[in-house]
């Protein structure tokens, strides 16, 4: 089995890449997706979240108003730090549980570790290889405001609260380029996954 990480920052394209890995027959665990599964309704996650931010992060289905808890931690690094708190150890399990049901399954495997926090959170460690999807920090702000409907001020403060680009590229084994088209993104990413994974 084979374990990448790909990582990025907000609104660099890991998306992109990630998509032409799985068509390619990789196997993708996405931190946000088990972010949004360790916090369902009642699972131990949800409680903390809700004990600590108070009811008024629960929408009327009982799901987490995402929105709202979003606005609350990015405007206080306290909260931020609680808030990591309560749900990297629910993900990391996750994740750890789900590699060892994949090694036993699908021992030749290629799984993608898809985690905007990878070196934050020290999940490099876990991979062979880290892909860094990378656009420079003026690219970045222009799509996140674009994508996320957002004013250029809180598009700055969602960037400048992540590890810089550059730190990220300085670490990586491998950076595709995004600031190119995507067909462009598509390319660099199937010939990565092929000279390097497939051995083709």
């Amino acid at each position: 089995m084979k374990i990448i990480g790909l990582t990025g920052g907000i609104a660099t394209g890991k998306s992109i890449v990630s998509s032409v890995f799985r068509e390619m027959g990789a196997i993708i665990l996405d931190a946000d997706v088990i972010a949004r599964l360790v916090v369902l309704p009642n699972q131990p996650a949800w409680q903390d979240i809700v004990d600590y931010f108070g009811p008024e992060v629960v929408n009327e289905d009982h799901s987490l108003d995402r929105a709202k808890i979003g606005q609350i931690v990015y405007n206080n690094p306290d909260y931020l730090k609680e808030l990591n708190r309560i749900t990297h150890p629910r993900i990391m399990q996750y994740y750890k549980d789900e590699m060892r049901r994949i090694k036993l399954e699908q021992p030749d495997a290629i799984v993608i570790l898809e985690v905007p926090l990878l070196y934050e959170t020290n999940m490099d460690k876990l991979c062979q290889q880290v892909v860094v999807v990378y656009v420079d920090r003026e690219t970045q702000i222009k799509r996140l405001m674009k994508r996320d409907s957002m004013s250029y001020a809180d598009a700055v403060m969602r960037v400048d609260a992540q590890m810089p680009m550059d730190e990220k590229v300085r670490r990586a084994d491998f950076v595709i380029d995004n600031r190119g088209s995507v067909e462009e993104t598509k390319e660099k990413a199937t010939k990565y996954y092929n000279e390097n994974l497939t051995g083709a």
